[in-house]
This record gives structure tokens, C-alpha cells and sequence, in this order.
């Protein structure tokens, strides 16, 4: 396969996104190859790190967390962390699905779920800003995803 993927590579990765659980057969008959080399494409995309994993894509409101908002925070750098270690005990938040380290204005983009604006507060003002490093929030609601990939 090598360093650059090629049409069927990335056809196939298409089809994967969309599915992760299609079957070979149904893949082979999409993409119009042998199902052995749809086999063997996985195999190797996996193998080189293309593919990292195979997952699922929830139904959030189902689960209660219907709920999506964008915070935007700024690192205090006089915490005595650095910024990297600020973002990474933000990730362990519950809650919290996204920790971006961004550039510009603010420091870090965080993505978090619940199952209203109420309990995004809490998120935010219980935990978030708890946490040493960060200095300063921004937290917007989103109202509707019209397009999310996994």
C-alpha cells in the first residue's frame, strides 16, 4: 500500500465511516473488487495505523445527552502546568467528548455532552473552572448538528 492511498483506499475508508460494520461481501460488491483484496486492504490500512480503530456512532439523545456546547478556555500559564497537562485533565472530566489545544485569541477548544444547558453549567462551572490552568471560559450551545463525523 505504501505512503499514499489510493482510490479504492479511500473509497473503502468512505464506506467504512459510513458503516464499520459492513460486511466483505458488501463491500467487495460496492467497491467492485474480490472480497479477498477488500480483506486484505483492511488488514493493511489497520496495520499501517490508517484505520485506528473500528467504533460506533451513538444516538445522543437516546442517551440523555441531547445536549451539545462548544467551550472555549484560555490557560492560565502561571498555574505551574503547562498547557498540554491543563488538556489532559480536562479530558477526564465526564462529559467532556473533545479537547482541542487551538490557536489564537483562546488556548483550548473543549466539545461536551448532557442532557440539558442546565447540566452543561454544572460541567462548566463545577469542573471546568475547578480545574487549575484554567483562567477564563466561553461556552456556546449548539442548536442543532447538522453535520457531525466520527
Amino acid at each position: 500500500m505504501g505512503e499514499v492511498l489510493d482510490k479504492i483506499d479511500l473509497k473503502l475508508l468512505e464506506e467504512l465511516k459510513k458503516n464499520a460494520r459492513e460486511n466483505i461481501a458488501a463491500l467487495s460488491k460496492k467497491l467492485g473488487i474480490p472480497r479477498t483484496t477488500v480483506h486484505y486492504r483492511i488488514k493493511k490500512l489497520v496495520e499501517e495505523g490508517v484505520i485506528e480503530k473500528f467504533t460506533i456512532k451513538p444516538n445522543y439523545k437516546k442517551l440523555n445527552l441531547g445536549t451539545t456546547a462548544f467551550i472555549l478556555a484560555r490557560y492560565d500559564p502561571d498555574s505551574g502546568l503547562t498547557q498540554r497537562e491543563v488538556a489532559e485533565r480536562v479530558a477526564t472530566i465526564n462529559g467532556v467528548y473533545e479537547v482541542h489545544i487551538i490557536a489564537g485569541e483562546w488556548d483550548l477548544l473543549i466539545k461536551v455532552r448532557a442532557a440539558s444547558a442546565e447540566d452543561i453549567g454544572k460541567i462548566v462551572i463545577d469542573k471546568l473552572r475547578e480545574i487549575k490552568g484554567i483562567d477564563q471560559t466561553v461556552t456556546m450551545v449548539s442548536f442543532v448538528t447538522v453535520k457531525e463525523d466520527v
